[in-house]
């Protein structure tokens, strides 16, 4: 029994990108359709329920980024922005608006549908949250609110506390300095970096075995830190 096709759908006004990505689109074995404006892609995602949205961020009658965020309202599945802007905050905006991946034009068709192949894969099945996580030497036992290092008990303030268990609950994804100031010190915080970068660095100094090269709370230059357990 043959797959059903993969659902491309296509929001972008300028035909030359539709002329351009449709055959590429169906090469590859995909269905598509366009849309050239926000309206229209707004409602082809609510009727067509697409498996993949491919959104740019200049159209016509709205921003991209309302678009993401009014479809993020029932929409759960992958948006990749595809855009002339390439300022770092835009991009930022972008992710913390909801979207999985950012191609930058002029692109490549070949990295196009990589990223909508990625898109694709079959999300894991989502497990019990474990109750203790551990990476390298430290566990955290979440239920007991109890952090150890070698076995020794490792004491955490509050906040320092909060954001370690922020990070933890990213499971290794990229959390931006936004996410982590609103969640840990709340949205009267959003700019205060300062906060956010001497609690990392306190982190650092109790959890990591060298904190001037950490291997596991990780700095993404310009967007934020994750935390990886590996390693």
């Amino acid at each position: 029994m043959n797959q059903p096709l993969a659902r491309i759908l296509v929001i972008d006004d300028e035909p030359q990108i539709h002329r351009f990505l449709g055959p590429a689109l169906e090469a590859a074995g995909y269905h598509h359709r366009r849309a050239d404006n926000g309206t229209q892609g707004l409602r082809e995602i609510a009727q067509w329920s697409p498996d993949v949205v491919i959104l740019d961020l200049g159209l016509p009658d709205m921003d991209g980024k309302d678009v993401l965020t009014r479809a993020r309202a029932f929409y759960e599945g992958p948006i990749l922005i595809l855009s002339a802007r390439d300022k770092e905050g835009e991009k930022i905006e972008a992710f913390e608006s909801g979207a999985n991946d950012y191609v930058e034009k002029p692109f490549g068709i070949g990295e196009l549908l990589a990223r909508i192949k990625v898109a694709l894969r079959p999300r894991t099945v989502a497990q019990p949250a474990a109750t203790k996580v551990r990476f390298g030497d430290v566990e955290v036992d979440l239920d007991m609110r109890y952090v150890t290092r070698n076995g020794e008990a490792v004491h955490l303030p509050p906040k320092e506390y909060a954001l370690l268990t922020r990070l933890v609950s990213g499971h290794g994804k990229v959390l931006t300095h936004k996410e982590l100031l609103v969640a840990v010190w709340g949205v009267a915080h959003t700019e205060d970096t300062q906060y956010l970068r001497v609690a990392i660095g306190q982190l650092r100094q109790k959890l990591e075995v060298d904190p001037a090269t950490p291997s596991h709370i990780v700095t993404e230059p310009g967007i934020g830190y994750r935390l990886k357990r590996e390693g």
